[in-house]
């Protein structure tokens, strides 16, 4: 009895049939005429076979197609067609059009409805026929993991849409039972970010997931807030509303710091001591750190120094001579201190130069401080000790958009994400010591380039923050804390980092030089696969937003149809409706 699978193969359009010669690795494909004009490059392709005495399908995209005619070859041909330009009995009639289909998945159908995974052991015979892959084939094959399916778009210039899935990271039937790292790599305008948004997604539909994603940008925030930003305006707000997914924005508006070691870290980085005729040095970072020692003797507060009263202390202990000595031990320079002291407006100094540092460590409504953030996020259970049904999402937003009355720059941004990071670690290690088991949370990296840097930073902070990512990745699988990599380059990121990645996306723009190089060494799959990434063409070279199209390279276990570890290409959504509808997300207006 034919199985509802076969008859939906035999129904697609064939294409061609298995050629010579091929291997298990990669199959040669003999075009059919009616096929030869078709655009096959880039198209999901499968074919029956028996192995084993049980039925088979294999998939596989088609890679290359290569046009060949043995009498165009032949040089007598060649000396006629140069003087005619053809021959009307050999040119065109007698042309071969092979392509190349790399097989990335293979199934042995065990019963008329069940199919399991397999390997290609054995080539089948030529003349085997070879069909498109249509989604009424792919929807019959993955029939059984029809909950777990998720899409971001299309095969790679074909209609089908490509199956992906995205588990969490604990056990169950839909778990990964492992946390793993994810990396999104390409240039600016390739769409990396809109397919970042896209898998957080297909994450936030877990209500046993807990995400973390660091906003250097604000572009993430935005769209939590309500205020989807380019052409791909993806209503996160709403999509999080209905799954009834818990989520907070913790910009630097609402953002509390809540260490002294910061503290002095980021006056030093302020006006103040400029001001005061102390530049940066050692002198500057001694008196810092003396001023918030004695801060802390004479009972002030983090979340005081805001306060004028806080100010009144600090420029007292400024001006007493057993402090002065500590950081300037020349009369002549704690002479020169005393007099920018008397001669400075100390008003002004409090309010322009002052205030602002405090501001960060300021308590107040709607305010948390990393620490409360991050166990509110990570916390498996209630207050009263119940699990917790539908672990948050949390949004740190660093952009500089809403610093207006606080100091904010670069350096300190990278101070309070090395702080973030930090803290991130501590907690999620306490967490998984106290309940032993997988956190379940994945954490999301905006701009990873510039944060875990292949050379080393000069700026101390900056090289703190990619000690501290390096660690973390290599630490945290075990804890159940996975990583997602969003990066403009491949060859600047930390070698580290990208050894550690389970999962790429590859956009257009690394098919040149050094992102090449570092692209063949990840990839590690055969030259035609490399070739048509190269043929990717730049979303941004298209005569109209709607023709833009986003291509991308996927490599690893994130799709039922590559676990034979071989690349996948497909053309992301360009439709928000048709990425929403695709994954059967809906909510009331």
């Amino acid at each position: 009895m034919e199985s509802r699978l076969s008859a939906l193969v035999d129904e697609g359009e064939r294409i061609g049939v298995l050629g010579s010669p091929s291997s298990t690795t990669e199959l040669a494909l003999d075009i059919l005429g009616a096929a030869a004009t078709r655009k096959l490059v880039g198209e999901l392709a499968l074919f029956r076979f028996m192995q084993d005495a049980s039925p088979h399908y294999a998939l596989g995209q088609i890679t290359e197609v290569r046009l060949r005619n043995i009498w165009h070859e032949d040089p007598t041909i060649r000396s006629l067609i140069r003087q005619r330009g053809r021959i009307d009995a050999i040119s065109a009639r007698q042309d071969t059009h092979q392509g190349q289909m790399v097989v990335s998945a293979v199934f042995r159908e065990k019963s008329p409805q069940q199919y399991e995974p397999d390997i290609l052991g054995t080539v089948p015979p030529t003349g085997t026929p070879v069909h498109l892959a249509t989604d009424a084939v792919l929807e019959q094959l993955l029939a059984p993991y029809h909950e777990q399916l998720f899409y971001l778009g299309h095969v790679y210039g074909s209609h089908p849409k490509l199956p992906l899935w995205f588990k969490h990271f604990d056990q169950g039937a839909s778990g990964a039972g492992e946390a793993y790292h994810i990396g999104i790599f390409g240039k600016t305008g390739s769409g990396k970010s809109v397919l970042a948004k896209m898998i957080l997604v297909a994450y936030v539909r877990y209500p046993q997931m807990a995400l973390l994603v660091m906003d250097p940008q604000g572009e993430f925030a935005k769209d939590m807030r309500g205020k989807p930003t380019g052409a791909f305006a993806l209503p996160l707000q709403k999509i999080l509303n209905s799954f009834k997914k818990p989520y907070f924005v913790l910009s630097v508006r609402n953002l509390v710091l809540d260490t002294w070691d910061l503290f002095e870290k980021i006056l030093y980085e302020s006006m103040f001591f400029t001001i005061l005729s102390i530049p940066k040095g050692e002198n500057r970072s001694l008196a810092c750190h003396i001023l918030a020692r004695e801060l802390k003797k004479r009972k002030v507060l983090l979340h005081q120094l805001a306060e004028r009263a806080s100010f009144e202390k600090a420029w007292q202990i400024l001006q007493e001579e057993h402090v002065q000595k500590q950081f300037y031990r020349s009369k002549e320079s704690r002479a020169r201190f005393c007099e920018m002291l008397a001669e400075a407006d100390q008003e002004e100094l409090f309010q322009e130069c002052w205030r602002p540092v405090a501001l960060l460590f300021c308590e107040g409504r709607n305010r948390r401080t990393i620490s409360k953030a991050l166990m509110w996020l990570l916390r498996t259970k209630e207050e009263n000790g119940s699990s917790r049904t539908r672990r948050p999402v949390l949004v740190v937003d660093l952009s500089h958009e809403d610093a207006h009355e606080v100091f904010w720059n670069e350096k300190v941004q990278a101070l309070v994400i090395k702080r973030v990071l930090e803290k991130l670690m501590q907690v999620a290690e306490d967490f998984y010591a106290k309940e032993e088991k997988s956190l379940n949370a994945l954490v999301l990296i905006d701009e990873a380039h510039r944060l875990a840097s292949r050379e080393k930073p000069e700026d101390e902070a900056a090289r703190d923050v990619r000690t501290v990512l390096v660690d973390a990745v290599r630490t945290t699988r075990k804890y159940g804390l996975g990583w997602m990599f969003i990066s403009q380059t491949l060859s600047s990121l930390h070698p580290e980092i990208l050894q550690q990645l389970r999962i790429f996306f590859f956009g257009y723009g690394l098919g040149l030089g050094q992102e090449f190089q570092a692209l063949r060494q990840l990839a590690g799959s055969s030259g035609a696969a490399l070739e048509l990434y190269r043929s990717f063409r730049d979303p941004h070279a298209s005569f109209d937003m709607q023709s833009r199209q986003y291509a991308f390279m996927t490599i690893g276990p994130v799709s039922p149809l590559s676990f034979t570890g071989m690349p996948l290409f497909f053309n992301a959504f360009s439709d928000v409706q048709e990425f929403l509808q695709a994954n059967r997300i809906y909510w009331r207006a």
